[in-house]
């Protein structure tokens, strides 16, 4: 369970994340909604112990993320909008890198490694400076390296930004897997066709506030008795001008 409890977040004057309250269970694909500056990068950026807290408190399975850094950072695996790779590694020795970092024996690192490169079809270019990577190539690889540890929880920011089809699609796939694999999956993203196609629960931000947080189900019904379509809903919820 991952437990989000009055976590607030200021810069200054300004509250981006205003005492938020989230229980997400395992198995849970969650799609995190909201405009530009809601507030979900900054609440992502928490979770994964890269911001501070101003208040609340955040909790994995009993573990708090800030006063356990470290043992809650074994269990979570984070994918940024913006993957960051060492230009003049190749895939693979990025791969033995960042497995390193967990300190994950070389014998059952080389076989995850022979494992994700399976299931995100990346065996073509491993061997390759990530320096030649397309923007799905690195994001791929970059999955693959947050998933090196088997973590309880996936925490991922905007996955499908840039990215072709084919990649999208398996990224997609992987994902859902990893839902079904009793995980916790918590994916920021703008893409409302995402979320209704993959995710089994959503939250929507909206200036750092919790505005809707509940099952797909639920928002499907939201729509229907509203008779509107997933983005006409979100622009009502968010009071976002067409």
């Amino acid at each position: 369970m991952l437990e989000l409890k009055n976590l607030t977040k200021k810069f200054g004057d300004f509250t981006a994340v205003n005492s938020i309250n989230l229980n997400i269970g395992k198995g849970y694909l969650y799609g995190f909604l909201g405009p530009n500056g809601a507030g979900k990068t900054t609440t992502i950026k928490m979770i994964a112990g890269l911001y501070s807290l101003n208040g609340g408190s955040i909790k994995l399975n009993e573990i708090d993320v800030i006063n356990d850094p470290l043992k809650a950072k074994m269990k979570i695996g984070y994918i940024p909008d913006n993957p960051f790779l060492y230009d003049k590694l190749t895939g693979r020795e990025f791969l033995y890198f960042s497995g390193g970092l967990f300190n994950l024996p070389k014998s059952f690192l080389k076989n995850k490694i022979d494992e994700l490169v399976e299931l995100l079809k990346i065996k073509d270019w491993l061997d390759k400076r990530t320096e030649e990577y397309s923007q799905g190539m690195r994001q791929r690889i970059t999955i693959a390296s947050a998933f090196l540890h088997d973590p309880e929880l996936i925490v991922i920011d905007e996955p499908m930004v840039g990215l072709d089809p084919q990649s999208a699609h398996i990224i997609k796939q992987v994902l859902k897997q990893k839902a079904e694999e009793n995980r916790i999956v918590f994916m920021s993203t703008h893409s409302l066709n995402v979320v209704e196609e993959i995710c089994n629960h959503v939250g929507i931000i909206n200036n750092g506030n919790i505005i809707f947080n509940d099952s797909i189900a639920e928002l499907e019904k939201l729509k229907s008795d509203k008779n509107h379509n997933l983005e006409q809903l979100f622009i009502e919820l968010t009071n976002e001008e067409l």
